[in-house]
């Protein structure tokens, strides 16, 4: 932070007339003796005022140029934070394949989001919850918001489908379990309730979908009590309600939001359904058996 010190400036010493010299000679020099001490004076003056302000730009400068790279520590430090809490419960190796995995999904929005002239925000981590973006919109329409949504499970799908070439290159299981784990973290997602990427694709297949979602949902919160499966139904009970009042108020805007041509929703189903397939597949020639003892 610019500062600026209080000064006052130093008494101007007398004007000395040179002896011997004639009047009329010293007249010119007094004046240029004035007109010098007056610039000297706005100088003292506003220098340093000038010299705090030239500062101050130079460091707004600085950080907006230092903004994307704010980012990116954001994006490292939560990511270096969410793999020290998974590795305390699976040890680094495997943690550290799970968060590239969350990594390389949430980097399919960013790309497809890019392709739809929309900016989005780096991957931030939250640990036990997995990763998130954010961006001002998701598209201009339901297919876009489709696009956006499956796009992170092609991706991460593809990512999971690399560790089972690494798995049979090295015959190591580690690659195994992470091929596993990440068919099944995509297959999570396309659950059809938003904010989840299934509920992003069921609004350009069948919005009214999402209330099945949910309703389905619930009964995981007694056959498989978890934390992270109480929040998800919070956030889509909340989310479900408010995207369905403001679809009923919106009039010809959300109208045409969710106005999609039957060949496009043809697509997307298919790419839907065949990812689901693909998933299922790919967590079945992964499964590893449990021993005990």
């Amino acid at each position: 932070m610019a500062s600026i010190t209080p000064w006052s400036p130093a008494p101007e010493p007398p004007a000395q007339l040179e002896s011997g010299a004639p009047f009329e000679a010293t007249a010119p020099a007094l004046a240029s003796t004035d007109k010098s001490a007056k610039r000297s004076f706005i100088k003292r003056r506003l220098g340093p005022l000038l010299a705090a302000i030239v500062a101050l730009l130079t460091k707004l400068k600085t950080i907006i140029l230092l903004l994307p790279k704010a980012k990116l520590l954001v994006t490292i430090g939560t990511m270096l934070v969410s793999l020290a809490a998974y590795a305390w419960i699976w040890g680094w190796t495997f943690a550290a394949g799970f968060v590239v995995l969350l990594f390389l999904h949430e980097m399919g929005h960013v790309i497809q989001l890019r392709r739809e002239g929309i900016k989005a925000s780096a991957p931030m981590f939250v640990p036990f919850l997995g990763a998130l973006i954010t961006a001002r919109s998701l598209g201009d329409s339901a297919v876009a918001e489709a696009r956006v949504g499956l796009a992170g499970p092609i991706l991460g799908s593809i990512a999971s489908a690399a560790c089972i070439l690494i798995w049979h290159a090295t015959g190591s299981d580690l690659w195994r379990a992470l091929a596993f784990t990440g068919f099944f973290l995509n297959l999570f997602n396309l659950l059809p309730v938003v904010p989840l990427d299934g509920g992003r694709a069921m609004a350009a297949m069948a919005p009214w979908m999402w209330f099945l979602g949910l309703a389905a949902m619930l009964p995981l919160v007694f056959l498989f009590p978890n934390p992270l499966i109480v929040v998800i139904i919070v956030l889509a009970g909340l989310e479900t309600h408010r995207r369905w009042k403001r679809r009923r108020a919106g009039g010809d805007e959300q109208e045409a939001y969710y106005r999609v041509k039957p060949l496009d929703r043809a697509l997307v189903a298919g790419v839907y359904l065949a990812l689901i397939g693909l998933l299922v597949i790919g967590m079945h020639a992964t499964a590893l058996t449990r021993t005990f003892g």
